[in-house]
């Protein structure tokens, strides 16, 4: 099975909103979870438990949080960025972070987008529905 997005998110909840508004345009087919930034590195670079994939089977996009255990959200951006086996994946920073350190710092590492979470329920699912869509849909990537 192709994955179409990887999603790399800790908080559970954020997780679950992300998914159901993905599932609402039915964009949740294809969908691979990471839980920290070591898992999404094992994964996009096939190695440990993703070590049968091939890494010529990329995502079309990645939804990156920063703030992750193991190995931050821009240590992932950078590492995936700089191998150019990988670096033309799109990757959308989406975080709860407002702060203007981390939004230069994550177009300095070749973020293609960075989206602050909104808060209310009804926003967070609009704003990842409107993305899924863009992304998956509208945009057209190098393969």
């Amino acid at each position: 099975m192709e994955v179409e997005i990887l999603l790399v998110e800790d908080d559970p909840n954020d997780m679950e909103l992300t998914l159901r508004a993905l599932r609402k345009k039915n964009l949740a087919n294809h969908i691979e979870v990471a839980r920290d930034g070591a898992e999404a590195l094992e994964f996009i670079f096939c190695t440990g438990a993703h070590a049968n994939r091939a890494i010529h089977e990329q995502p079309r996009l990645i939804l990156l949080d920063l703030k992750l255990p193991k190995v931050d959200g821009l240590t992932v951006l950078q590492k995936l960025k700089a191998d150019p086996r990988t670096a033309k994946i799109p990757v959308v920073v989406l975080t709860s972070s407002a702060e203007e350190r981390d939004v230069v710092r994550s177009y300095q590492l070749g973020v293609n987008s960075f989206i602050t979470k909104p808060v209310d329920f009804g926003q967070f699912t609009e704003a990842i529905g409107q993305l899924g869509l863009y992304w998956m849909l509208l945009n057209t990537a190098p393969r």
